[in-house]
This record gives structure tokens, sequence and C-alpha cells, in this order.
């Protein structure tokens, strides 16, 4: 099968653990060029070095998904360097699941600006350089949950449906561009968005059904 990844370059949000983690080490298996962005600076500067003693190109930002300046410079600081983005993955994402009755707000405004507008902002940074290309791809992180809502996962499902809706939309807007959009829907996957779960019946009813299945 042809490569069609190799000298492409990949800007990575959420990319210091877990699946982004994992997407910037396989991309950079196949020959891409990953730009890695995660507010905790330590990890992702870890594995660039990583990914760079392993022979592929790595860059790391210390990026907060929630502050569009800092999703722009991520995306304005790949171009720079490398002189076009080819595909960003809009990874970051928190879910502090817990019943809505408990007026867990902040968690609601948090899992708001993270999941839905650190995609918009994801978005906003690339499209003008994929749209001079006239090529380009938009991956976003959803989940089995934009699907499907059960107990404790109302406001995390709507960000996630949310995400879906962004996804097709753009879809529709983009195709005279050459730009595709993708859109990714993991089911139970053990990662760290467990630990963001702060009611501790939630956490571990949700720890429990991930180690039976």
């Amino acid at each position: 099968m042809e490569n069609n990844i190799k000298g492409k370059v990949v800007v990575i949000t959420g990319a210091s653990s877990s699946m982004g983690e994992a997407a910037a080490k396989h991309l950079s298996a196949l020959g891409a060029t990953v730009v890695l962005g995660a507010r905790r600076a330590d990890r992702i500067e870890t594995l660039a070095q990583e990914i760079q003693d392993n022979g592929g190109q790595a860059l790391a930002f210390a990026v907060d998904v929630t502050q569009r300046d800092q999703v722009k410079g991520l995306v304005d600081a790949a171009f720079v360097q490398f002189g076009r983005v080819d595909v960003i993955l809009n990874n970051a994402g928190i879910m502090p699941l817990s019943p809505m009755d408990r007026l867990n707000v902040e968690e609601w405004d948090t899992m708001i600006d993270v999941n839905i507008k650190g995609v918009l902002h994801g978005i906003a940074a690339v499209l003008p350089y994929m749209k001079d290309q006239k090529s380009g791809q938009i991956i976003n992180t959803s989940s089995v949950a934009g699907h499907k809502v059960f107990t404790g996962s109302a406001v995390y499902s709507a960000t996630k449906y949310a995400v879906r809706a962004l996804t097709e939309g753009l879809r529709m807007e983009v195709k005279p561009y050459n730009i595709r959009t993708t859109i990714v829907c993991p089911g139970a996957v053990k990662t760290e968005l467990l630990e963001h779960i702060t009611e501790a019946d939630i956490q571990h009813k949700q720890t429990k059904s991930m180690w039976e299945q």
C-alpha cells in the first residue's frame, strides 16, 4: 500500500498522552513531521525528543487549546518551520462525567471550552493555510458518546455531538478547497480521561466498566 503520510506536516493537539501521543509516534514512524501541542510542556518535549532520537522530525509547544492565540501560534510555527500544514488532529479533550443534578457547572464550562472551542480554534488556525494550499485534512476527535448518551454523560455527550455537527458542516463548506474532514469516534479506551472525573462514585463505575471489557 502506498504511504501517503510520508513527508506530511501534522499538527496534533492533546499530544502529551494517550491517543495523541500514540498518534504522534505512529505517524512519525510512517514518515510524517509532527508538531505537538499540549499544556504539559515537559511531557511533549520528552515525546518530541524520543521521536527525534528514533530518526523522526518533531517540534513541541506548550498550548492550551482554550486560548485561540496559543493554538494559532502552534499552527503558525508549524508553517514557518516547514512551509506548509497538511493535517491537524484536534485531539485535546476532557471528560469530567457527572449527573447534571450535581451542578458541576464549572466542569460543564471547561468541557465546552476544551472539547468544542478547542476544536474550533484548531479549525480557525489551519483553514487559511489549507485554503491557500488547496489541500489539507482536518481530523476531529469525537466519541461514541457523541452518538449515545448515558447516565452522567449529558454535557460530555453534548460536546461530542457538537464536534460531529461541526465536522459535517465543515465538510460541506471546504470541498471547493480540496480540504478533507475526518471524524474519529473512539469507544471505551483506557486513557487519562478517567482521571478528569471528580465524582468518586462515577469514576469508580467507569473504571470498573473499563476493566471488565
